[in-house]
């Protein structure tokens, strides 16, 4: 990894402040919104509270949203010459890609430090196994994702694709049982869509499992743990090889 080059990196993607509102800031006032204010934030839940599953999500959503975005500007980088540049340098691939890899990982730490600062100052609860295991699922979850923003900026070339890719979260959220407890045959569809199985395992800790319902009536509903460890493992097979297959043709056209 090449220190400088990392420095510059991650200076330019602090500075580009619509990315870091939308991994960073909103993602924190979501929480507040509907963790931090609400009279059910203080429900007890597994071992911890409502408003520390709603904590966890919301971390989830921006560290997923700083990879996908890092990930899809590497993407769009290298196939606009940026790549070419950095080859007249001393650095290697190997450092180009390790370098882009702790960028996402840096930047991704700021929201979920800045949502866990705010749960633990506005009352989410949990036991300190589940603030530190959520915390590192999160973050090594969120890097499956961004094979996701470059898979988005090699098939399509553009910023604009990246910011649709990261657009798309939203819709996966909803659809993975992120912002809001599913039930019925809506959560049975929500198992097999990407997010599902990160969001589910880094709650895990907290609710081993058990979905949350709305209403006060509680789900039965349980999840096993292999399951939001198998939903994860084959998305993230599905995103690598994907993101090979379309570099590879990429490559052959040139």
């Amino acid at each position: 990894m090449n220190a400088t080059y990392l420095g510059i990196e991650l200076v330019r993607t602090l500075r580009d402040l619509v990315s870091m509102f939308f991994v960073a800031i909103l993602p924190a006032l979501l929480y507040i919104i509907f963790g931090a204010t609400q009279e059910y934030g203080d429900v007890d839940l597994g071992g911890g509270n409502v408003s520390a599953y709603i904590m966890i999500g919301m971390a989830a959503y921006g560290a997923v949203t700083a990879t996908v975005g890092v990930g899809g500007m590497a993407a769009v980088e290298q196939m606009q010459g940026w790549g070419r540049q950095l080859g007249l340098t001393p650095m290697s691939d190997a450092q180009r890609v390790v370098t882009k890899a702790m960028v996402g990982f840096v930047i991704a730490i700021i929201p979920v430090g800045l949502i866990y600062l705010l749960g633990w100052l506005t009352g989410a609860e949990a036991e300190p196994r589940v603030w530190i295991l959520s915390a590192i699922v999160v973050l090594i979850g969120a890097a499956v994702f961004s094979f996701f923003g470059l898979l988005a900026g090699l098939l399509f070339r553009s910023e604009g694709a990246v910011g649709a890719a990261s657009g798309s979260l939203v819709i996966f959220g909803f659809l993975g049982n992120l912002f809001f407890p599913l039930s019925g045959v809506l959560l049975d569809i929500a198992r097999f869509t990407p997010l599902y199985g990160f969001v589910a395992l880094a709650r895990y800790p907290l609710t081993d499992g058990d979905a949350v319902a709305m209403g006060s009536e509680p789900s039965a509903a349980h999840d096993p743990l292999w399951l939001p460890i198998l939903n994860l493992s084959v998305w993230a097979v599905v995103f690598v090889v994907a993101t090979i297959l379309v570099a590879r043709r990429g490559r052959s056209r040139q």
